[in-house]
């Protein structure tokens, strides 16, 4: 079954759990807010967010409007923001908060139907955990630790780790530093047993790398130069 969706374009990849605060200033998305603030029912208030492949963002302060009737390209896959706090300024922006609540595939897009995006979707699902992916799971998690401690090693992100396999691969996936393609490969896989073989690949050879920039020593040269100011 497929379902009507507002569309919001970003230039990042939203996974199920993640917080995503939003600074809302343009007139299509104040008018979104709105429209969804005035949903009846005590069900999740939620929109689509959508990385781009190429096409309009939202626009800077300082930069142009995009032209309401193109249609960016957008990923296939993408994952609704559930609004969870909304803050209106007397100026009539909002600055919101909303958290990644379900993946869906982008069916088709519709830029004439509202002042903003709107897509025909589906919703997707990871399925039962797996006995495979319980297997992995500790797997990825000893990489992904070995990565944050090797990236910031004060970081507190694996404070409370959770036993739901799917949830970790989000988890995993959500606060890794990887590139918008690696990040959307990801949100895109079709089980978690799948995304978590991925993140293992990626986590090594991120690991990898970190271990190797550790290992290069500066040049006794580079110490006596003064600082560049760039």
């Amino acid at each position: 079954m497929t379902e009507q969706l507002p569309v919001f374009p970003l230039s990042t990849v939203l996974f199920p759990g993640l917080v995503l605060p939003l600074h809302i200033f343009e007139d299509r998305y104040r008018s979104l807010v709105r429209d969804l603030v005035a949903q009846p029912g005590d069900g999740p208030h939620e929109f689509g967010v959508v990385a781009l492949r190429r096409g309009w963002e939202v626009a800077g302060d300082a930069a142009p409007a995009a032209d309401p009737a193109e249609v960016p390209e957008l990923h296939e896959i993408g994952c609704t923001a559930e609004l969870r706090q909304v803050s209106e300024l007397p100026d009539g922006r909002f600055d919101i908060v909303t958290v990644g609540r379900r993946r869906f595939r982008v069916l088709g897009v519709d830029a004439g139907v509202a002042p903003y995006l709107t897509a025909e979707v589906e919703w997707l699902d990871d399925g039962a955990d797996s006995p495979a992916a319980a297997l992995l799971a500790p797997r990825v998690l000893a990489v992904f630790r070995q990565y944050l401690e090797l990236l910031q090693p004060a970081t507190e992100v694996l404070d409370q780790v959770p036993d739901d396999p799917t949830v970790l691969s989000h988890l995993v996936a959500a606060s890794a530093q990887l590139a918008v393609d690696d990040r959307q490969a990801l949100l895109a896989a079709p089980d978690t047993l799948t995304r978590l073989r991925d993140e293992l690949r990626l986590l090594s050879r991120e690991v990898a790398l970190l271990r190797q920039v550790r290992a290069v020593p500066v040049p006794l040269s580079e110490l006596g130069r003064p600082a560049s100011p760039n």
